[in-house]
């Protein structure tokens, strides 16, 4: 945001570096020779300043965007940090399941063959109702 307002200050700057300029020429009780050059020292102080403020804007601005790349790269690390390890949880959970639908299918095997086999037992003949 500071970077903004260096560039909206040094708009104005050389928008009232113009208006002195042009207000200058108007009002000035010096010849035409003096006037242009005055002026011309005018412009090359202003451009001097806008080239001053323009190397202090950079160096302000690359600290800055340093600093936002370090912090991005740290949340993008970050990030896949939590994807690793919600996936390695995914997977405990995936195995955990597995392992609970194998038990189970095993004891309800287990239970349909206990009841197949005392549906047999019941169902055929004892010797003893043959006596």
């Amino acid at each position: 945001m500071s970077s903004e307002n260096q560039s909206g200050s040094i708009g104005w700057f050389v928008a009232g570096l113009g208006l002195g300029a042009l207000v200058g020429v108007l009002c000035a009780p010096k010849s035409g020779r003096e006037t242009r050059d005055n002026l011309v020292a005018s412009a090359k102080e202003g451009t001097e300043f806008v080239r001053v403020r323009a190397r202090e804007a950079v160096n302000q601005v690359g600290p800055l965007v340093d600093r936002t790349r370090a912090q991005a790269s740290e949340y993008v690390q970050r990030g896949k940090e939590a994807v690793d390890q919600g996936r390695a949880q995914w997977e405990e959970f995936v195995d955990k399941g597995k392992d609970f639908v194998t038990d189970q299918t095993t004891r309800v095997t287990a239970a349909v063959e206990a009841g197949k086999h005392a549906y047999r037992s019941s169902s055929e003949p004892s010797e003893e109702s043959f006596t």
